[in-house]
């Protein structure tokens, strides 16, 4: 079996996320480790709170305690969100950590003995009215490429350009609003990426006809245009120190690396964390250098590729050590809210605590990737959200769990019932059945999220077709074996479903499996083959009618989340 290693982008420490973020990168994420640990694969899936930038300074001082205080207490809020959605992160971190600082700074001392490091004397955008220089994602203007009006200093969320804070059209500063802006001279280290350009060009080469149309295209845009040396410091009091060793007056003044330097370094620095915590059974360093036999996936929303095909592995690259970097990048659009964004503080679309408050994970986790925002941007609105999990999750496979043990306990006990041997129906059942899991295998493997839903959702149909033309209500008054026989087919596909579902509705699929009280339950997968015969529970074996899987998503309840969370189309 092989060794995977899945992350997924990290998310920024200031605020509870929006589902927007949850399906673009950590979703998905899970969803596929769940699938290869199922299938017996050896997986490690690490993912962590972003915690450096201005941001977290700003948010810190605003709640009135120190940014360590403010993004510890930021981290395990998110960290009680995503283990509500079940995310089975083997370790989720904090890009505050010393062992992320530690490789941090590995990485930067490597990088200057290589000669890809300079320290430049630039001129910088400060602030009077603040009394400090402003990062660039703390300046604000109209983006020269696109117009956009809320283009940050760094990259212009609308066309995803990176910028520098100079290229702005009417620069103001975010904390202030103050537009009295003035440039300052300050120093600073720049990561030579022109002079990687090449190498990385034949390294994106190699990978990009494998990845996804939409992270090859922003990687070649983004070398098309040329890579460009970027400043790796900032004038902030919260990050990775520079090393004094290394760089004795910058340390000095107190300058730290820039967020998106140690952003990407922190998936090693939360594998060594979490290898720190047992490090007698675990070796960050086995996935993460010379790791040739590990499969690196990485997830992530459109605005991350760049930095992640471009910047991450010009960094890694030029270390001249071997460090592993991503095989393939799953990449997504937006998800929208009725088409426009979502904002906390415009009351529009479903934050990530919220949407738990009100519904299972599993409604949430169902429909998100069903409607994964794949091939283009997708849209959130209650009509849809409703309307498919009233059809696939309650209508589809709750009421086919429902009726087939509420039926079989009325009319048999307890106990799964023995009935006829399987007959003509049952081999053309199982032949359906192996075809559409060998077609929800393929999907799951090649990461086509909305095409593996749709494979499921076909799985779950076909139970209901079975019983809809074996119709044991009537079969049980003329052929009692008969209609048993049905029923313990389909008791069979429930199991079957309990299985092969986990990885999108992971509290539901215990709930069907846990209805049958199987002695030695051990199987993690069922393979086509195995699902041919449909005898995984056999006859005998007590079972218990599970509580309602799904309710039902009322008129009503549309009504009070419309009122909520805004429910119109965007102006």
């Amino acid at each position: 079996m092989a060794r995977h290693l899945i992350t997924s982008a990290l998310p920024y420490i200031n605020g509870i996320k929006h589902l927007g973020n949850m399906v673009g990168s950590m979703l998905p994420a899970d969803v596929y480790s769940r699938y290869l640990r199922q299938r017996g694969h050896d997986v490690l899936y690490i993912c962590a709170t972003d915690e450096h930038g201005t941001p977290a300074e700003l948010a810190a001082k605003e709640a009135g305690v120190s940014v360590a205080e403010f993004c510890a207490q930021a981290h395990d809020a998110q960290k009680a969100v995503y283990d509500g959605f079940e995310l089975s992160f083997d370790y989720f971190g904090r890009s505050s950590s010393a062992q992320n600082r530690e490789i941090t700074q590995h990485f930067a001392r490597k990088l200057q003995e290589n000669g890809f490091i300079e320290e430049r004397a630039i001129r910088q955008v400060y602030s009077p009215v603040d009394g400090r220089f402003l990062p660039d994602r703390y300046v604000e203007g109209t983006c020269p490429h696109c117009g956009y009006d809320k283009a940050r200093g760094d990259q212009c969320e609308n066309c995803t350009r990176v910028l520098d804070p100079t290229d702005l059209i009417e620069p103001r500063s975010a904390i202030s609003g103050s537009t009295e802006l003035e440039v300052r001279e300050t120093k600073h280290l720049f990561l030579l990426q022109s002079k990687l350009q090449h190498e990385v060009e034949a390294w994106v080469a190699e990978h990009e006809a494998e990845w996804p149309q939409l992270a090859s295209s922003i990687a070649r845009k983004w070398l098309t245009e040329g890579l460009h040396d970027r400043a790796i410091t900032r004038d902030l009091d919260w990050g990775v120190p520079v090393p004094a060793d290394t760089w004795p007056e910058l340390a000095a003044e107190g300058k730290v690396f820039y967020v998106w330097f140690d952003a990407p370094i922190e998936y090693i620095g939360s594998t060594k964390e979490w290898s720190d915590l047992d490090p007698a059974n675990r070796d960050y360093k086995s996935w993460w250098y010379e790791a040739e036999d590990v499969r690196y996936t990485q997830f992530m929303a459109k605005d991350n590729v760049p930095f992640h095909t471009v910047m991450f592995p010009a960094t890694e690259l030029a270390t001249r050590e071997p460090w592993k970097k991503v095989d393939y990048v799953k990449a997504f659009n937006w998800l929208t809210y009725y088409g426009g964004k979502f904002s906390t503080s415009q009351k529009r679309g479903v934050f990530t605590d919220q949407a738990l408050e009100i519904l299972p994970a599993d409604f949430w986790r169902y429909f998100l990737i069903a409607n994964a925002p794949e091939s283009d941007d997708s849209s959130f609105t209650w009509e849809h959200f409703a309307a498919t999990v009233n059809k696939d999750l309650g209508g589809t496979l709750g009421n086919f769990v429902n009726r087939v043990l509420t039926f079989s306990r009325k009319k048999f006990g307890d106990e799964v019932p023995a009935g006829s041997p399987a007959g003509e129906a049952e081999a053309k059942l199982g032949e359906q059945i192996a075809e559409l899991l060998a077609e929800y295998e393929g999907h799951m493997e090649s990461l086509q999220y909305r095409k593996a839903a749709a494979a499921l959702r076909a799985l779950w149909s076909a139970g209901n077709a079975y019983l809809d033309e074996k119709a044991p209500w009537l079969e049980v008054k003329t052929d009692l074996e008969g209609a048993a026989l049905t029923l313990r087919t389909a008791m069979n596909l429930i199991h079957l479903y309990s299985v092969v579902s986990e990885p999108f509705i992971p509290a539901s699929a215990r709930a069907m499996r846990s209805s049958f009280a199987l002695a030695d339950d051990t199987a993690t997968w069922v393979t086509p083959e195995q699902a041919r015969s449909l005898d995984a529970v056999p006859a005998g074996t007590p079972f218990t009618v599970p509580p309602v899987l799904f309710a039902r998503v009322t008129e009503e309840d549309l009504e009070s989340y419309r009122e909520r969370f805004g429910g119109t189309e965007a102006g």
